[in-house]
């Protein structure tokens, strides 16, 4: 009989791995309950088993933080400064924002914006000058894409693992990093692992634990916490909503209200510096920031409502709208959605028209659908479905990624990363 691990021995199995085979491992932390978790695991571990090796960590300070979570953060580097090397990041690369209809980012520690920065600057933390790899286009996802290469390189190591502490359970984005089908090189074959760049890993040793494995392991073995989820818990947040990552992302918008009431001083502080956020934070959770049950005004059909909402934006920000749409028109037309048999259903009751096909290029049961974009339909797979209400809702939300209809990385955005991956390997090896 093959013995099974619980999720505990079993992140302890894969660290132990990680550590026999990488010269360097480290952890990116946000302040959060997943790094913090992974953080702790990986701390206990060099303490027990491999005194006087040090553990690196990687820090993103966005500036904007709940002042629980700076505290934490603090408090993590300080009480464990005998173990820890630390990377803190203090850099003002392009940030998504969903509090304003007119900017789509917003930058940290942005120089130019000193005298408005909500707290000051910590010592010893590195900035966009200790990076030759920095460009002001890069977006946060760039600079951490490229952080690991740097750190193998700035360290001379011959292989480097960054340690992630993201779970399945979380989203089904997170899920596909874990279990796609995509060509992606894995370390040893174990699929918690992706190769990023050469010699250079990431590796997800807690995907497959539940929040509440989380929050028993910090009881059982008396780990620090940020305590703000404590507040969280005291107002009414459900455990799998409870995020401390920007507060400026469309999944955060419905809650970033609870800044008033947690931590007022920031909030003061927050109004001020980023674009829309007292909007946000009033109507975040309201119909006003656009979700389905949100009215067209009388007389336009929801494709005039559209085009109406598009010609109050700048051009910049209208133009990137349009271009979702025409990506997604086309995607509906010639190679279409997957759907179920019971969404299949619901159309053809409604009298639309579509096309099912044969076979799906995607590992799934559901089958390929081909149409036309609806005005709008009311059924519960509302999501799902072309429509433009659903275009309506991603402009209302201030959703400039349109995340609302499934919308990732845009061809031209993967194209740039890579650019940027090209000239930092030619950097690295000195032939430019």
């Amino acid at each position: 009989m093959v013995e099974r691990l619980n999720v505990y021995d079993a992140a302890m199995e894969r660290i132990k791995m990680i550590f026999a085979h990488f010269e360097f491992v480290y952890v990116s932390f946000s302040g959060g309950k997943d790094s913090g978790l992974l953080l702790n695991l990986c701390m206990d571990y060099i303490r027990k088993h491999e005194p006087g090796r040090k553990l690196g960590v990687f820090y993103m300070d966005y500036e904007i933080q709940y002042t629980h979570t700076v505290e934490y953060v603090e408090r993590t580097f300080r009480d464990n400064a005998d173990i820890l090397e630390v990377y803190h990041c203090c850099i003002p690369f392009k940030v998504t924002t969903c509090t304003s209809m007119h900017q789509n980012f917003w930058r940290p520690w942005d120089p130019e914006k000193k005298d408005m920065w909500v707290r000051k600057m910590p010592e010893n933390a590195y900035t966009a000058e200790d990076f030759r790899f920095y460009t002001k286009g890069q977006w946060d996802y760039d600079f951490q894409f490229l952080f690991a290469t740097w750190l193998r390189m700035h360290g001379r190591y011959e292989n480097v693992c960054c340690l992630v502490g993201i779970r399945t359970q979380e989203s089904i984005n997170r899920w596909r990093t874990i279990h796609s089908d995509n060509n992606y090189r894995h370390w040893m074959g174990f699929r918690w692992t992706r190769e990023i760049d050469k010699q250079v890993y990431n590796a997800y040793p807690i995907y497959d634990w539940s929040t509440e494995d989380v929050w028993t392991a910090n009881g059982k073995f008396k780990w620090d916490y940020n305590r703000l989820y404590d507040l969280y818990y005291k107002a009414g947040i459900p455990l799998a909503r409870q995020r401390v990552a920007s507060p400026f992302i469309s999944e955060a918008i419905s809650y970033l209200k609870i800044y008033r009431a947690i931590d007022p001083d920031m909030w003061g502080k927050m109004i001020s510096r980023v674009n829309g956020v007292n909007f946000a934070g009033i109507y975040g959770s309201t119909t006003a920031m656009g979700w389905k049950n949100i009215t067209r005004p009388a007389g336009f059909t929801w494709e005039q409502y559209m085009y109406f909402l598009l010609d109050t934006l700048p051009d910049e920000i209208r133009a990137n709208y349009l271009a979702k749409l025409h990506v997604s028109r086309r995607f509906w037309r010639t190679r279409g959605g997957v759907l179920s048999d019971e969404t299949i259903r619901r159309l053809r009751d409604a009298g639309v028209k579509f096309t099912v096909g044969k076979d799906s290029s995607y590992q799934t049961s559901k089958k390929p659908v081909m149409m036309e974009y609806l005005d709008e339909i009311d059924i519960p797979e509302f999501k799902e479905i072309p429509s433009y209400k659903r275009m309506c809702i991603c402009i209302l939300k201030n959703d400039h990624i349109c995340k609302y209809m499934g919308f990732a990385l845009t061809k031209k955005e993967k194209q740039m990363r890579e650019r940027v991956m090209k000239k930092y390997q030619a950097l690295k090896y000195g032939r430019i």
